[in-house]
């Protein structure tokens, strides 16, 4: 008899039978609601999207800013512990190679943060290893005197992407904008 042919309840001899159930043992017949994959299945969680987005409040909450943290004509810098001296030193000498920049000029703060955020992703996204930021020396601003700088020194300071950045070189924008330099892959 072939293994794949379906053994009619006749076929089976009752001694075989008596030793599947002692081999088995008790059963309970499912109710046709008690059978699996008869309940719908739930909607998918999209539980990336909502840690970002939780992530993205808890940023917005801990902004710590005063307005006395205004620097005016002051270079930016910042380097992770670890960080080795001399890729520090090569970002400070405009030796990397700008993969892309933004401009957040114009923005307020609350713009410029989500602008910068979804900058540095697409930087992530991307590979990109260095990029520059251009934040305006403030100038045309109402008081003179750059709104988004440090702000945006802070914000950098908050992202694990982020491993240095420094004010740009003079044919770069200088202090009103900034090199940063990210993790690889």
């Amino acid at each position: 008899m072939s293994s794949n042919r379906r053994h009619s309840r006749s076929s089976v001899s009752q001694a075989d039978r008596r030793l599947f159930r002692e081999w088995v043992g008790p059963v309970k017949r499912l109710t046709p609601e008690r059978r699996p994959g008869s309940r719908p299945r739930p909607a998918p969680v999209p539980r990336f999207r909502q840690a970002d987005d939780r992530s993205v409040l808890v940023d917005a909450l801990a902004d710590a800013w005063e307005p006395t943290d205004l620097e005016t004509g002051d270079e930016l810098w910042f380097a992770r512990a670890g960080l080795q001296r001399r890729l520090l030193q090569k970002l400070r000498r405009g030796r990397f190679v700008v993969q892309a920049e933004y401009d957040l000029h114009g923005l307020g703060a609350t713009e410029a943060r989500r602008a910068l955020a979804a900058f540095l992703d697409r930087a992530r996204r991307q590979g990109w290893r260095c990029v520059r930021i251009i934040h305006g020396k403030g100038l045309r601003s109402r008081h003179g005197r750059p709104v988004l700088k440090s702000r945006i020194g802070y914000w950098l300071r908050q992202r694990d992407e982020v491993l240095a950045f420094c004010s740009a070189r003079p044919v770069d924008g200088g202090t009103g904008a900034l090199y940063v330099l990210l993790k690889r892959g």
